[in-house]
């Protein structure tokens, strides 16, 4: 993830939407036992925080299938290892 979207996703005064969801009450009621024990206010932050990490992992993990997808596109038209490299450390580093 890029920095810029990390200190976005980092801001606290994000603007909210609210959603319904259903979930099981099992479910909600381990949120709410487990939710202070982790230093969380409540269970619905708690839960906001743990779809933030598997949305945060899978979006990370997408990117990088792509990047590798077009690496390995790249390397079949001719592009050598070091011009991909000095490439791809512009993007990260920059």
């Amino acid at each position: 993830m890029k920095i810029e979207t990390l200190k976005k996703r980092l801001n606290k005064n994000r603007s909210m939407t609210t959603i319904t969801m259903r979930l099981p009450e099992d479910v909600v009621e381990d949120l709410k036992r487990v939710a202070p024990l982790l230093g969380f206010s409540g269970y619905q932050p708690l839960a906001r925080a743990y779809i933030g990490q598997g949305l945060r992992a899978d979006l990370e993990r997408l990117e990088n299938d792509t990047v590798s997808a077009l690496v390995e596109t790249l390397k079949h038209h001719g592009v050598s290892d070091e011009v991909l490299q000095e490439a791809l450390s512009e993007v990260i580093y920059d």
